[in-house]
């Protein structure tokens, strides 16, 4: 190959590399909805060469989400694998939420339909059926709550995205402590699981009620050095 033809397609690579990290950093902070001119300003790229690169932005979105939706399925298939229905169970719930409150994006992209990315549709359903035979499987053994619908899936991932969204390095362990609240809710009977039932809760994390208003909380005051 030309040396210049070889130099040509190491920028492309670069390029597409750049525009990638850029829009997954977009993305995990901004949401889906974050306008493409920013994400080619964050990359330093120009409209031309991410269209050139990305021409929808299902393309780019499907592309940036694909290994996390591969990663998700796969912790659904190791959760089917698992005899003991409810710790099938709850063993992914922690998991899809703790890639959730890592990733702000990730729940809206597993949750919108994107028909022309064939393979990303095909790891999604994939998904969704493992998920759906999960939520069987417990309910069958007596392990959910007698009113547990699929839809409270659906409404956790929700609740975990609305606690994590401006939790910053708090979105962890606020994801793990609301997780374990819809967990025990979930449950048939929370004492009969150690893990849910009668373990303690894990560390709150470091809210106020300032958090609601979205200003951070108050310094503690000073010692009186007394």
């Amino acid at each position: 190959m030309p040396a210049h033809l070889s130099h040509l397609r190491a920028d492309a690579q670069a390029n597409r590399e750049r525009i990638l990290r850029a829009a997954r950093d977009a993305f995990e902070t901004r949401g889906l909805d974050v306008p493409m001119a920013a994400i080619a300003r964050r990359a330093g790229v120009g409209m031309a060469t991410l269209y050139r690169r990305f021409p929808t932005r299902e393309s780019l979105v499907t592309e940036v989400f694909t290994d996390q939706l591969a990663e998700c399925a796969a912790a659904v298939d190791e959760a089917v694998a698992d005899p003991d229905a409810w710790r099938a169970f709850r063993t992914v719930v922690e998991k899809v939420c703790a890639m959730q409150a890592a990733d702000r994006g990730f729940t809206t992209a597993f949750l919108t339909a994107f028909p022309e990315a064939v393979d990303y549709e095909d790891l999604r359903t994939h998904a969704e059926r493992g998920l759906a035979e999960i939520v069987r499987r417990a309910k069958e053994a007596g392990h959910l709550h007698p009113g547990f619908e699929p839809a409270d899936l659906v409404l956790l991932l929700k609740a975990n995205d609305g606690a994590t969204a401006d939790a910053g390095e708090a979105a962890p362990a606020a994801s793990r402590r609301l997780v374990a609240y819809f967990l025990r809710a979930f449950r048939a009977d929370p004492r009969a699981d150690p893990e849910v039932g009668t373990a303690p809760l894990p560390p709150a994390p470091p809210f106020c009620l300032e958090h609601l208003y979205g200003r951070p909380a108050p310094a503690p005051a000073a010692p009186s050095g007394r």
